[in-house]
Order: structure tokens, then C-alpha cells, then sequence
């Protein structure tokens, strides 16, 4: 076959390829070589200066998440795969709830996209009469779906270090399929984001050490969901009311806030299965400290607060009883000081204090 007949059938599969996915119900779709990177061999650097924090597993197929040929033998393309997952609007909570981050609270979305993406492995086989290999990852696998995605021309990597798409903003799920077809790249989104500082600005715990650059310990969406020890008590009090991740820079970003954003259709129902249930949009701090861990595993059933653990969620939410100066919350605040559970305890203990020392309570 002739280098330009090559070509030309490599752009046809990356064109069929891209029909297929949005097809199979995504709403972004692009085609990435599979190589390294300049953003996966930063991960290196990112890891030895300590941003990982508690991430281990980060370091464990190291190797494997700079370079994608090491994952899948034969790789040749990375077809990015993007949905938007936006609920919409958020109100203020109320006096004494709390916020959950956008993602979260409906179908756990590791199981929404990969009943898609393996969906689009099966259809990818159909693009040839030879053998074809894949594999296929969202979130929990050594390929970095955000680098790969910017790569495909799903969007570029924001200051906040999120995917940005031009229409559609940043509340997108990513995933990723590697393959060993041979399909025609996309072109990259250019960079976007000008000389706007809103998300850097923003940001509670300075967890920027520069543009485009994140210190995961010390990022709301790391301490509240992958640590699983003692929260930093510096950053206590810039967690506010956010008791499992957080939104703010995604949120105060013209990208998401800009009119005219678009939220495509749903044909597919993909969307509504990742809506929020209703009672993780405003979540009562009462209610969340009263659970034991029989009603934590039922109420978090099917969703990605499963992340954080039992103890995990009431650790947060024992901080955010201390920033709430609600006294009201004393009682259950003091029977979290008596736990067997030395972390929470002594996160109650904290909380305590602050409760008892607020000025004037709501």
C-alpha cells in the first residue's frame, strides 16, 4: 500500500471510528496517537515534588501511565471519548447542608462510561476484516484520559489543569480506548485560556503553585476523597461547606459561565443516569453525621461517594460542623469526640473547639 493510500484509510477509520462513539452516545470524540507525551513524561517531575500526596498507585505503573504502548502491545491509536455530565444551575445550601461535587450523587459514572466504551471497543472491530486489540479505561487505569483527550482535540488543559471544550465547557467525563488500528489523528485545541487568573484566584487553598500546575495535597477534591488520613488542620477552615470534593474552579471559570454554553441532547438517557439523586444535592450535615455505616452503604449504593469511605465522609463532615457555627450540631459534634475511631475523634475534637468558640451561632 502507498504512503498516500495509507493515509487516506486511516483517515476514513478515524472518521467512521468518531461516528461510532458519538453514535454509541458520547459527545465528544477524537483520535490521538498513542506515544508519549510532554505532559505524560511530566509525571515524573509531578510526583517527585511531592503533589501526589497518598496517590501511591501512581508511582506503581508509572512507566506504563508516560508511555500507553507499554499498556496495550501494538498501540498505535487512542480513540478520547468525552460527555458532559453539567447538572445545571446550583443554588446556595441552606443553612446547615452542605455540597457534594456536581459529579457525584447519581449513577457512579466509572459504570455509566465503560458500558459505553466497551460498547465501542466491540464497534471498532467492525472497521476491518483483521484482528483488532483494545483496551479501555475511565479514571482508574495507568492512561492519563485528560492528556490524551487535549491530544485529540477534545478541548485543552486549562490553568486548572481540567479539559476545557471551546462549547461545552469542563464538566466532562473522560475515557479512552487504545487500539492497535492504525487511525488518522485529530488536531489539538489551542489554548484558550488568555490571561485569565479566575480558578487559580479562586481557589480556597492555594493549590496552584502556578498556572497550570496542581499540588493534589492540597486540593478540596484530594483531601475530602483520596486522603484517607488526618486533613492538614491549615486547610480546615478553607474547606467551607464542601464535605466530598469541590467545583469552585470549575465554577467561577467564563468557559462554564459564559450564556450560550452548550448542554447537548440526551438521547441515550446517559445523562440522567448521572443526575444527582436528590438527597446528595443539598445534603443535610445532620443527617450525614447521623448515618452509621449500614445507611452510608445504602445511601451511597451505585454512586462514586463510595470513593471517600464511611470514614471518610464523616471525617468531612466533622470539619464542616466546626466552619458551619451552627450549635445546634454540638450534641452530635461532642458524641464524635467519644468515638473508638482515634481520626475521628479527633476531628470532632477540632470541631468542637471551633463550634464552642464561634461567636454566634446560626
Amino acid at each position: 500500500m502507498s504512503v498516500a493510500s495509507s493515509f487516506s484509510a486511516a483517515k476514513n477509520l478515524a472518521e467512521r471510528a468518531r461516528g461510532l462513539g458519538l453514535a454509541i452516545g458520547f459527545d465528544l470524540v477524537g483520535v490521538s496517537r498513542a506515544e508519549p507525551t510532554r505532559e505524560s513524561e511530566f509525571l515524573r517531575d509531578w510526583i517527585a515534588r511531592g503533589y501526589a500526596g497518598e496517590m501511591h498507585y501512581l508511582e506503581r505503573r508509572l512507566e506504563q501511565r508516560v508511555d500507553p504502548r507499554r499498556v496495550l502491545e501494538g498501540a498505535r491509536s487512542i480513540v478520547a471519548v468525552g460527555l458532559v455530565y453539567d447538572p445545571g444551575p446550583r443554588d446556595e445550601p441552606l443553612p446547615g447542608h452542605v455540597r457534594v461535587a456536581r459529579y457525584a450523587g447519581g449513577e457512579d459514572y466509572h459504570e455509566v462510561l465503560w458500558e459505553r466504551l466497551r460498547a465501542l471497543e466491540a464497534a471498532l472491530e467492525t472497521l476491518t476484516s483483521e484482528p483488532v486489540r483494545t483496551r479501555s479505561f475511565c479514571d482508574t487505569g495507568p492512561v492519563s484520559e485528560r492528556v490524551y483527550a487535549a491530544r485529540a482535540g477534545l478541548g485543552w488543559q486549562g490553568k486548572n489543569t481540567c479539559l476545557i471544550h471551546p462549547r461545552l465547557g469542563s464538566y466532562l467525563f473522560l475515557g479512552v480506548v487504545l487500539t492497535d488500528l492504525e487511525l488518522e489523528p485529530d488536531t489539538p485545541e489551542p489554548d484558550h485560556c488568555g490571561s485569565c487568573r479566575a480558578c487559580l484566584d479562586a481557589c480556597p487553598t492555594d493549590a496552584f503553585p502556578e498556572a497550570y500546575l496542581l499540588d493534589a495535597t492540597r486540593c478540596l477534591s484530594y483531601t475530602t476523597i483520596e486522603s484517607r488520613g488526618a486533613i492538614d488542620v491549615g486547610l480546615r477552615s478553607d474547606h467551607g461547606d464542601r464535605v466530598f470534593g469541590c467545583d469552585i474552579c470549575q465554577e467561577v471559570c467564563p468557559w462554564n459561565r459564559r450564556r450560550g454554553r452548550e448542554i447537548p441532547d440526551d438521547p441515550l438517557g446517559l445523562r440522567a443516569r448521572l443526575r444527582p439523586r436528590p438527597e446528595w444535592l443539598q445534603p443535610s450535615l445532620r443527617w450525614i453525621l447521623e448515618l452509621d455505616e449500614a445507611r452510608w452503604r445504602a445511601a451511597t449504593k451505585g454512586t462514586a461517594l463510595r470513593r471517600s469511605k464511611y470514614r471518610g465522609l464523616i471525617r468531612n463532615a466533622l470539619i464542616v460542623a466546626g466552619n458551619s457555627g451552627c450549635s445546634e450540631l454540638l450534641p452530635l459534634v461532642r458524641r464524635w469526640t467519644r468515638s473508638d475511631d482515634a481520626l475521628l475523634a479527633e476531628h470532632a475534637g477540632w470541631a468542637l473547639a471551633k463550634l464552642e468558640a464561634a461567636p454566634a451561632s446560626r
